[in-house]
């Protein structure tokens, strides 16, 4: 039994449209799904957790000021006195923040990542908590990635969502759909979590 948090990242205006624009799964899915998950969180009373990220005045992204900034209506309209509020500017949701200690305060020992982007501000939260101590649950369908291409690779966003939460699930974090965390919330189970013995071997088989 776990003790949990909802930790919703960064859907914010910049996610819906432009350069970064979610891709892959489109947002027009994922959106319900996070909607879905902070509804199901009130209603079991767990705590809730909403970062939004913020690159500073004149940014051309994420900028305080600007529209983009602003999180989706989805999520500012179910706005809650409860919810803890952070504003970061790294990727993960514990650098430079006190989300850790509101955690412990709240005798929290597990949390559940929700949001943008997997290939960011996701990935790097789940790596982070496990030094400080915290299960992950990612919700793969509540979550996103963009396309991606520079001087070491391209890959789409398709790929590289499955192949990150593929990743986590092997050791960082346990990997479920917004359904299956929703029958298990209320009760303090945790989503079921492989690890990296068992994901190497599986990942032999499945090659040959």
């Amino acid at each position: 039994m776990a003790n949990r948090a909802l930790i919703v990242i960064d859907v914010q205006q910049d996610y819906f449209g432009g350069p970064l624009e979610i891709q892959y799964p489109p947002h027009e899915e994922s959106l319900p799904r996070i909607a879905e998950a902070i509804d199901t969180a009130a209603e079991a009373g767990l705590p809730v957790a909403v970062i939004q990220h913020s690159m500073g005045e004149g940014a051309p992204v994420f900028d305080p000021g600007s529209p983009g900034f602003r999180l989706h209506p989805e999520v500012e309209r179910r706005d809650r006195d409860s919810w803890k509020r952070i504003i970061k500017q790294h990727g993960s949701v514990f650098a430079g923040t006190d989300l850790a200690e509101w955690l412990r305060e709240n005798d929290i020992d597990a949390i559940t990542l929700i949001g943008y982007m997997t290939n960011n501000c996701v990935l790097a939260s789940a790596v982070e908590a496990e030094g400080l101590g915290f299960s992950v649950e990612v919700l793969s369908d509540a979550t996103g990635a963009v396309n991606l291409a520079n001087e070491a690779g391209a890959v789409d966003a398709k790929t590289l969502h499955t192949a990150l939460l593929t990743l986590l699930n092997s050791n960082w974090a346990a990997v479920g759909t917004t359904a299956s965390w929703i029958a298990s919330a209320p009760m303090g189970e945790l989503l079921p979590k492989s690890d990296l013995g068992t994901s190497a071997i599986t990942g032999l088989q499945h090659a040959s």
